[in-house]
């Protein structure tokens, strides 16, 4: 297995944390015979040879060694290296430049033949993983067809029979050409005699690859095979004793769902129905409706998926999810409680279960961490959120308590008018934080969030304290003076007596925040432009923030028109985006020519810079009309705007509410 890894000039070559030279041991570890040392050494492998899918030198020089791993009976649990070897020689984003992603593919598929022997191997683990190696790698579509219908008529373990209708799928979307037989031999294994899960597995592989085949009664079929499968659900078995390692292998193993089995089956299809969400939302609703806990949990998780990524009626599946909370399984309610959290305001419909278990566990209200400060438990949290008032009296006896978590301020802004009542005892908060210490950020920051986005003018006071109290070591000073100055700018002309403080950080790092909140203090723009201009002109940091600033100047802007047009052909897109706005707003009609192509343009080449057009375009009123229809397909659209397959935002949900109510206010507005 290892001849001539000690020729290998593994010094020389590189992984995520630099001299390869350790891998020779990591390759070794995954041969040993004990368990924990094959966990680590996996771990290691993913941790630094394949670091967060990278592939590096080292990475090509371990694969004949891996695939040397793979083919002999006498490791242990190779299953997990060959889904190693698929991870490693899948496709994936290339470099300009950089070929290692091609060449680790090349090596891969070159030493393919193993996977066929794998295929009949006695570890059910190992038939498991060669199944997809096997359809990715092997260079013969028909044998690999002829191979997978032959494992279907004599495999008998149930998790190669999933990985086998997997593979069909897979067969079928890289070999279009070829596809037919293994359509045909998916919609054979999704009708009777056989099983519930095999069932499953294939009609969620022919919604993905042939949705003609699948049944006209679909989600009634999925949901009665979902209740059969779970009267029946196989204990694991088969599994060696797994060691409690620290590793990231080890941790991910024990977050797997109960039934990671039947989680899987059901977010393949999910993710197959893709744009079909009628039919999702159904089949969700039959999920959380079911007498199983752990079918309910899977479904609970799964679900985010839907809600982040499409736009809905989502009131009845949140109402179910929220129903969760009083079921008494500490893992089911936390898994609805995470899902809640990320929704805002579309959890109101689940406000009331959140509201009764705020009530009846007040033990809840704080969360309490090993290592790090509270934070607010989730129920309560979600509750803020979703901005129902009755978060409210609760959120004031945690501030008139002795542990107040630092978030508290910024939840409590999502409560809108109903957060009026806490701005006494925020500003009192404000007022004990500790000028210098460490953490002088972290709890003043969110108050200040909250106080300015409240319109509280008394706590004016405390706000200066902040800005002129402050020693110039601290750390987070600057942070701390920029979030303070943003607060004030937000109270307007009631912070008069603040002015002379915000002149005096015209010449500070916190320049742009000053310059636009001294503006809001007293409109005056002789002491704001010259600053906004000088920022404009200098690096490339503050141009944006400098463009954005000069834009709610409106006309008293107009001296830097010249340098926005020019802005408007950076290179940066944020910039071009920041000084197209600006440009507009302050020349109104007059540079409509420039400016509303520029924000076409980065409307469609960055779904996330569509809030900020979208404000631009709200606060221009009828000027902007040119652009209007973008935020109408915008509002038909039922896609969320920067959903993305690959990725998870927490503040995806947050960002498109706010979006749509901003292209909402736009069209309408006169």
């Amino acid at each position: 297995m290892f001849t001539g890894i000690d020729e290998v000039d593994w010094a020389s070559l590189r992984h995520a944390y630099g001299s390869a030279e350790d891998v020779p041991g990591l390759l070794r570890g995954l041969a040993s015979a004990d368990p924990a040392e094959r966990e680590t050494a996996l771990d290691g492998m993913y941790g630094a040879v394949h670091h967060q899918g990278d592939v590096y030198d080292s990475t090509l020089a371990s694969l004949p060694f891996l695939l040397a791993l793979v083919a002999s009976e006498t490791v242990p649990e190779r299953g997990g290296i060959v889904d190693l070897l698929v991870s490693i020689g899948q496709e994936g984003e290339e470099r300009a430049g950089d070929d290692t992603r091609a060449m680790a593919r090349a090596a891969v598929r070159a030493g393919a033949e193993v996977f066929v022997r794998l295929t009949r191997d006695p570890d059910a683990e190992v038939r498991r993983a060669a199944a997809g190696a096997l359809v990715r790698f092997h260079d013969a579509p028909a044998r690999v067809l002829g191979l997978l219908r032959e494992r279907l008529t004599v495999e008998r373990d149930d998790r190669v029979l999933l990985a086998l209708a997997e593979a069909l799928g897979v067969f079928a979307r890289r070999h279009p050409g070829q596809a037919a037989g293994a359509v045909e031999l998916l919609a054979a294994q999704s009708a009777p005699p056989f099983g519930p899960g095999m069932r499953l597995a294939a009609l969620g592989q022919l919604a993905d690859c042939a949705p003609d085949r699948l049944p006209e009664d679909l989600v009634p079929t999925v949901v009665r095979l979902l209740r059969e499968r779970s009267k029946r659900r196989p204990c694991r078995t088969g599994e060696p004793d797994r060691p409690e390692t620290h590793t990231l292998v080890g941790r991910l193993r024990r977050l797997r769902p109960s039934d990671e089995e039947g989680s899987q089956l059901l977010r393949t299809l999910h993710s197959a129905l893709g744009g079909r969400v009628e039919e999702r939302i159904a089949l969700l609703m039959g999920q959380l409706s079911s007498p199983d806990a752990t079918d309910r949990c899977n479904a609970v998780w799964m679900s985010m998926g839907l809600f982040r990524e499409w736009r809905a009626d989502y009131r009845a599946p949140v109402e179910l999810i929220g129903a969760q909370l009083a079921a008494g399984d500490d893992r089911l309610r936390e898994a609805a409680l995470s899902v809640l959290e990320g929704l805002l305001d579309l959890a109101a419909p689940a406000a009331d279960h959140l509201h009764a278990l705020v009530v009846s566990r007040p033990d809840l209200w704080v969360r309490q961490w090993e290592y790090g400060a509270p934070t607010l438990g989730t129920a309560l949290k979600s509750l803020a959120l979703c901005g129902d008032p009755r978060a409210t009296p609760v959120l004031a006896q945690l501030l008139a308590g002795p542990v107040v978590p630092n978030e508290l301020g910024r939840v409590a802004v999502e409560l809108g008018a109903a957060a009026r009542p806490l701005a006494p005892a925020l500003r009192s908060r404000l007022g004990q934080v500790r000028l210098d210490s460490p953490d002088t950020y972290d709890r003043a920051a969110p108050l200040l969030w909250a106080l300015g986005a409240l319109g509280d003018v008394e706590s004016v006071p405390q706000v200066l304290r902040l800005l002129l109290g402050m020693p110039d070591g601290l750390r987070s000073r600057e942070a701390v003076v920029e979030s303070a100055v943003r607060a004030l700018g937000a109270f307007g002309a009631a912070a008069g007596e603040a002015a002379p403080v915000l002149r005096g950080l015209l010449d500070t790092g916190p320049a742009v925040a000053a310059a636009a909140a001294l503006w809001a203090v007293e409109g005056d723009a002789t002491a704001v432009l010259p600053v906004l201009l000088r920022e404009l002109r200098g690096e490339r940091r503050g141009r944006a923030m400098a463009a954005e600033a000069l834009g709610r100047l409106g006309p008293a802007g107009r001296p830097a028109l010249a340098d926005l047009r020019r802005m408007t052909a950076a290179d940066d897109l944020w910039q071009r985006t920041a000084a197209a706005c600006a440009l507009w707003r302050i020349g109104g009609d007059d540079e409509t020519d420039v400016a509303a192509p520029v924000l076409r343009t980065a409307w469609a080449a960055n779904p996330h810079t569509r809030p900020t057009v979208a404000e631009c375009v709200t606060a221009l009123g009828p000027v902007a009309a040119p652009l209007h229809d973008l935020l109408r397909a915008e509002l038909a659209s039922p896609r969320r705007h920067q959903a993305s397959l690959d990725g998870y935002g927490s503040h995806d949900i947050a960002d498109d509410v706010r979006l749509l109510r901003l292209c909402r206010d736009g069209v309408s507005a006169r």
